[in-house]
């Protein structure tokens, strides 16, 4: 019955994700949130007479010390004895999104777009040279940019019979041959 009422209740929640029939995940905190988390529950056997198992192993977590994520796993183990011998999921994910700021207060976010760009940048040096190479790039003036645009339409594409006197020319230099 809890399966079918937490079905119901997160219908839609982008937060909420059942992994399978016993197991489900919720994040707590918006898409972005430096202080996100994500909690994962399964269901034991003989669940809700004993706990359910809780974890913040996701990838997700990642940034999170692991001594906030053993205080916010403590937080709900303490909620998890007081609701035992009954349906608990719900009120663990409700009680987690309720102290979220508690449970994060001691989180600083980590900024790892530095370490990766530091990576890159010690990395680039080795193929910047071949890569220059290739992409080199036609660079016009200000004048030649304007000449061009001129020539073409809005689309970039050259007008329909640009190139008449090319044509022309062309035309009259074979017609000449099959003349003589």
């Amino acid at each position: 019955m809890e399966l079918e009422a937490l079905r119901s209740i997160y219908e839609g929640d982008e937060s909420f994700r059942e992994l399978s029939p016993v197991s489900f995940q919720y994040r707590i905190g918006e898409n972005g949130d430096p202080k996100a988390f994500l909690i994962e529950i399964s269901w034991t056997e003989t669940y809700p007479q004993t706990p359910p198992i809780i974890s913040m192993n996701a990838f997700f977590n990642n940034t999170i010390p692991s001594a906030v994520k053993q205080s916010i796993l403590a937080k709900l183990q303490e909620a998890v004895e007081v609701n035992l011998g009954t349906a608990m999921t719900y009120t663990l994910f409700e009680y987690a999104k309720d102290n979220k700021e508690q449970f994060m207060e001691n989180h600083q976010p980590v900024n790892s777009t530095i370490p990766i760009s530091s990576i890159i940048s010690v990395e680039t040096p080795n193929t910047a040279p071949s890569s220059k190479k290739k992409e080199k790039k036609e660079h016009l003036s200000k004048a030649q940019k304007r000449k061009l645009a001129d020539k073409t339409d809005h689309k970039g594409e050259l007008p329909r019979g640009w190139n008449w006197v090319d044509v022309v020319k062309h035309l009259s230099k074979t017609g000449s041959k099959d003349d003589e």
